[in-house]
Order: C-alpha cells, then sequence, then structure tokens
C-alpha cells in the first residue's frame, strides 16, 4: 500500500500536465482561429437579392481581402463604385481584361470568349436564359465585367453598356471576395466550375475552411483538457471506494473464518 500513494500522485501530475498543455494548444488554436479570420475576411450585410439565390438580402458573408490582381472569372466580389451606388455592391465576376463577353447562345448560355459557361447559381432568368435581354462587351483592360446571379431584377454591368467602360469597373474597386454565408445559415461558397477552363482559371478557395476547423478544435481542445480535472479525481475516488469496500468485505470474512 506505500507504493501506491505516490504512483497515483505520479500519475495525476503527469496528467495535470498533458491537461495544461492540452488546454494551452486549445487557447492558441481558437484565440488564433479568431485573429485569422479578423485579419483575412472582412463581414458584410448583403444589401439587395441581386445575388439571390448565392446569397439574399440580410445575409451576412466573410469577404476574404484580395488585391486587384487576384481576382478571377466567377468571384463573388465586394466592390464600390461611385458611378453605381453610394454604398459597397456584391457581383460576380464574369469577364476580365480583354475578354469578350456576350449572351446569349442558342441555348440560352453567356459566352466569354466565344466559350460557353455552364451557371447553374443563376436565378429569375426567364425559359432558363443566363440573361433576360441579350448583349455583348468587349472587358478594357485593368477592368472587369459583374453580373448578379439574379439576372432577372439585378442592375450590373448589363445597365451601364453605354458607358465609355461597357459597363465593368476597374478591377481596383474590388475590395474583398466572398467566401461564406455566416448568418443566418453557414455555407462556404464554391469556384464555379463553369469558368475553370478559361485562361487564368478560377480563384483558390480561402482559409475560411482552415480557420473554421481551428476554432473548432481549439474548443474541444480546451473543453476536453478542463474536463480531464474533475474527471481524474472523480475516478480517482471511485477506485478509492472500491478498495475501501473490498478491504473491509476481506477483513470481515477473514474475523468470520477466525471464529
Amino acid at each position: 500500500m506505500s507504493g501506491t500513494g505516490p504512483a497515483n500522485g505520479g500519475r495525476g501530475r503527469l496528467g495535470d500536465v498533458v491537461s495544461g498543455l492540452v488546454v494551452a494548444v486549445g487557447c492558441v488554436l481558437f484565440l488564433g482561429g479568431f485573429v485569422w479570420g479578423a485579419v483575412a475576411y472582412r463581414p458584410y450585410t448583403v444589401p439587395t437579392n441581386s445575388m439571390s439565390p448565392t446569397v439574399r438580402a440580410g445575409d451576412r458573408v466573410l469577404a476574404e481581402r484580395i488585391s486587384a490582381d487576384e481576382v478571377r472569372r466567377g468571384d463573388v466580389v465586394v466592390f464600390s463604385d461611385g458611378q453605381w451606388a453610394d454604398m459597397p455592391l456584391l457581383k460576380r465576376v464574369v469577364g476580365v481584361g480583354g475578354d469578350k463577353v456576350a449572351c446569349c447562345d442558342e441555348d440560352g448560355r453567356l459566352t466569354v470568349n466565344g466559350t460557353a459557361v455552364a451557371e447553374p447559381y443563376v436565378g429569375g432568368a426567364v425559359g432558363g436564359r443566363a440573361s433576360t435581354e441579350d448583349f455583348d462587351a468587349t472587358v478594357p483592360k485593368g477592368q472587369v465585367f459583374l453580373l448578379g446571379d439574379e439576372r432577372g431584377g439585378s442592375l450590373d454591368s448589363r445597365v451601364h453598356l453605354e458607358d465609355a467602360a461597357q459597363g465593368s469597373v476597374p478591377r481596383t474597386a474590388v475590395d474583398a471576395r466572398v467566401d461564406a454565408v455566416a448568418w443566418p445559415s453557414a455555407a462556404v461558397l464554391d469556384r464555379p466550375e463553369g469558368f475553370a477552363a478559361l485562361p487564368g482559371g478560377v480563384s483558390e478557395p480561402g482559409p475560411v475552411r482552415l480557420l473554421t476547423g481551428a476554432v473548432v478544435l481549439g474548443a474541444l481542445l480546451i473543453l476536453g483538457g478542463a474536463a480531464y480535472g474533475p474527471v481524474a479525481k472523480r475516478l480517482a475516488a471511485s477506485r478509492r471506494t472500491g478498495r475501501t469496500g473490498r478491504t473491509r468485505r476481506a477483513g470481515e470474512g477473514a474475523t468470520t473464518h477466525a471464529g
């Protein structure tokens, strides 16, 4: 019996050390995920339904801060242009500098440089067409051509086709790229495959899944590490109670036998 106490105490101290390390790692992941998110992303409230059904008015989205040269076709971007509105807007980039964007081909699809683009996210267009009206435009260098996913009601580049830039806006007007919806439902926006075969391809996924995983894992480690102490004490008390009970029964048995 004399050797049991120190051994159990050693295991208890080791468990406390491991528990502390687990909690510390959890805190680093949890807080680091939030800090990373605050640096990489900006929250926005969607102002209109022009990007429905991808995002809707009132949705809170997370948009990754990007530079102008990171903009790719298919990106849902937040941009500011005084000729369009006096607030940040969300639209989808369908053309970049040098592209000829047109609609619609014989199957009702958008074309970029003559290549038809599959757009499963489009809503509101009559008869499954990619636009309610035909158009074509050549995007000047350093500009992007933008459409809303709600093609039946979106006020986008099609409304500004008579402008000098044929409806496009400067790449530098883009502030961020939307990666996820945070509220009222959580969802990550996938990159559209329809633009992947065009030169430059589509943008790489943002780090939103990775930082979300870090926050969740950190929370689990913190809870698990914090729970270790009470659980270990309860198990130790249970074992001590069991040993005491067995010792008492053994003692009673020996007394009975001696009698």
